[in-house]
């Protein structure tokens, strides 16, 4: 889904890393976190996927991997649906990504400021129809992240959607350690 800035597609990089790229000694970072606000629109939720797919590289979670892929495919659906059901005009949505190191997860939260139009519950989504184009995106982010919810926000309008996704159930050893985890 994603390719590093700068490389060609068309080199392709292993799903997951290989044991002698990481040690097993090693401790991950510190946990790190990722804010900033975008428009509300198709090209705000783009940027939004491009630069946390940077981030992530940035914390050890390398490009090509699962854990990467997937994280990408969880935050660009929770940010489209903050632009396509969240969208107020004038208004923009927050994005913010944590790495929780102690735990080796993953959390993504998207703030919009649309309040009447809320999501389902986990527990309570809908079968996707039979010949619709839409409706799978909390799908997708169901069966990628650990766990996800909504909340109301409590600081204005709006509503907060999250996912967690945990990195020890994808893959040992994805987060890069020591001197070659950048910050």
């Amino acid at each position: 889904m994603t390719t590093k800035p700068g490389r060609r597609s068309d080199i392709t990089q292993p799903a997951c890393p290989t044991r002698h790229l990481t040690s097993p000694h090693s401790h991950p970072p510190l946990g790190r976190t990722f804010e900033m606000r975008f428009t509300s629109t198709p090209r705000g939720a783009r940027l939004a996927r491009r630069l946390a797919a940077v981030r992530l590289d940035s914390w050890g979670i390398p490009y090509g991997t699962c854990a990467h892929e997937e994280i990408v495919v969880v935050l660009a659906e929770l940010t489209v649906n903050a632009v396509r059901h969240g969208h107020v005009p004038g208004r923009d949505f927050r994005l913010r990504l944590q790495l929780i190191a102690h735990c080796e997860t993953v959390r993504v939260e998207v703030t919009d400021t649309r309040a009447e139009r809320l999501p389902p519950r986990p527990g309570a989504l809908p079968a996707p129809g039979g010949e619709g184009t839409g409706g799978r995106g909390l799908l997708l982010v169901a069966a990628l992240a650990s766990r996800w919810d909504w909340r109301i926000r409590s600081d204005g309008p709006g509503k907060t959607v999250w996912a967690e996704y945990a990195l020890a159930g994808a893959a040992s050893g994805v987060l890069r350690t020591g001197a070659s985890a950048r910050p």
